[in-house]
């Protein structure tokens, strides 16, 4: 598991305060092998997207935040090595409350 593969992963951070967020912003931006992230101050996560290895990144943010970097989920998002590995990801599905059509409700006098 050496090879770099585009995932994401959910990453868990202590983020006292907007100072530590925007240090946060600032090194995922830096990072050349981040294409997109997340940052959840409230619940303190970091969701992170890219092709690296999820540990790499705890690493590297543990290293600059001088902070414990907690990995919480791992997703891989690409099966390109054909090793006979299942994708993980699976589109979200949602439920919508049905709503009465105005037009077909009889109308009580």
């Amino acid at each position: 598991m050496s090879e770099k593969r585009l995932c994401c992963a959910v990453m868990r951070i202590n983020m006292d305060c907007n100072a530590c967020c925007r240090k946060v912003r600032r090194i995922l931006i830096n990072m050349k092998e981040v294409e997109t992230h997340v940052i959840e101050k409230k619940e303190r996560k970091i969701i992170v997207c890219g092709q690296f290895r999820p540990s790499d990144i705890a690493v590297k943010l543990q290293k600059k935040m001088k902070r414990r970097v907690e990995i919480l989920e791992i997703e891989h998002l690409s099966g390109d090595h054909g090793g006979g590995e299942e994708e993980h990801y699976h589109e979200p599905q949602y439920e919508y409350p049905v709503q009465p059509d105005q037009v077909t409700t009889p109308l009580l006098c």
